[in-house]
């Protein structure tokens, strides 16, 4: 009977634990001076990981470096205020999203299509949406006129910052 017990206070807590609903964020996308760059962002942290779906329209077909920024502050004209990249806790340098060494907020490239609209979807253990050292909440999500090279210190060389969005919680 006690085994009986411990298995469904187990599956109690199991249950619960799954059932945790998924932390969320979003960014509106605006443009730059000089620039057309429109779109959102998504942040859905769930599971020891967060998913960002960014879609933009009216920028250049090609590649675009994108990357959350130390600040959420898109308010000069070229969002030299939202700071540098975000780094997060590694402390790293610049480099590609997908290997163990690089700055938390490099996303990588957006690649647009001939009608200047693109997605781009990463998923990471780098950022949160959870409060902490490694949230995105109150920074902000920048795409680049060019493409990042995950080589080239301590930003990409991806050029003009031509959108930025404020990232925030979404209840």
């Amino acid at each position: 009977m006690r085994a009986l017990a411990a298995a469904s206070v187990l599956l109690l807590a199991t249950t619960a634990a799954c059932a945790r609903p998924a932390l969320r964020a979003a960014a509106t996308l605006r443009p730059t001076a000089g620039h057309q760059a429109t779109g959102a962002a998504t942040f859905t942290e769930r599971d020891g990981a967060t998913t960002i779906v960014l879609s933009v329209h009216r920028v250049a077909p090609g590649g675009h470096g994108v990357h959350v920024h130390e600040t959420g502050d898109c308010s000069a004209p070229d969002a030299s205020s939202a700071g540098d990249h975000f780094a997060g806790e590694s402390g790293a340098h610049h480099g590609h999203p997908h290997h163990r060494h690089h700055h938390g907020g490099d996303l990588g490239n957006l690649e647009a299509g001939a009608d200047g609209s693109g997605v781009l979807e990463v998923t990471t253990d780098t950022l949160t949406v959870a409060p902490g050292p490694r949230s995105v909440v109150g920074r902000a999500i920048i795409i680049h006129a060019a493409p990042d090279d995950p080589t080239v210190q301590p930003s990409g060389g991806s050029g003009a910052r031509i959108g930025c969005g404020v990232i925030e919680r979404v209840h």
